[in-house]
């Protein structure tokens, strides 16, 4: 997502506190953010609600801007970890209905794109690398997802490059190790 330098001054004054600001903001993010729920989440319907939920943690939230960093930056990491909640949301309201009231639907290599799949595989990677060493979760939401570069990533986690660089390389070789050799 990268915001144009208007919507980053909008995001500027909405932290301090201009509710038209805030307002005028929301708007101009919605489609970004619908899009980068829409690559994260498979499912359509999913997305929406992920995108919903950005855009209100970012009304609440925006006071928290500090802008250190660039609000396409914070905003990104938002989104990502909203779609994540969504993700982790949808799967245990499904875990919770019983095998008759609905099935569990696992994506059909027949019917769904190798790409949704992946993605959903890759959403159950994260969430067990989170639940596990969530230090390395964050600095690959950060390079992988966000696509922040590696001195970005430092800078954000506040930590030494290398120790990033290790954190980045080290949580890859865990998903990589969740989702087996076909992901290698």
């Amino acid at each position: 997502m990268a915001l144009d330098e208007l919507t980053e001054e909008l995001a500027r004054s909405a932290a301090a506190g201009d509710h038209r600001a805030l307002g005028e903001l929301l708007a101009r993010i919605e489609p970004d953010v619908m899009r980068h729920c829409a690559r994260i989440l498979p499912y359509h319907q999913d997305a929406e609600e992920a995108s919903q939920d950005t855009l209100l943690a970012v009304a609440r939230n925006i006071g928290r801007f500090e802008g250190r960093a660039r609000f396409s930056t914070w905003l990104h990491i938002v989104t990502a970890n909203c779609a994540r909640t969504t993700y982790r949301s949808l799967k245990r309201r499904a875990a919770e209905q019983t095998s008759e009231e609905l099935p569990m639907q696992k994506p059909d290599a027949r019917r769904v794109s190798v790409i949704a799949g992946s993605r959903l595989d890759l959403l159950d990677a994260m969430e067990a690398l989170e639940a596990d060493k969530p230090d390395l979760a964050q600095a690959l939401l950060l390079r992988d997802i966000v696509q922040l570069d590696y001195n970005e990533v430092a800078e954000q986690l506040n930590i030494p490059l290398g120790t990033a660089k290790s954190r980045i390389h080290q949580a890859r070789k865990y998903v990589q190790g969740v989702l087996g050799e076909d992901y290698r």
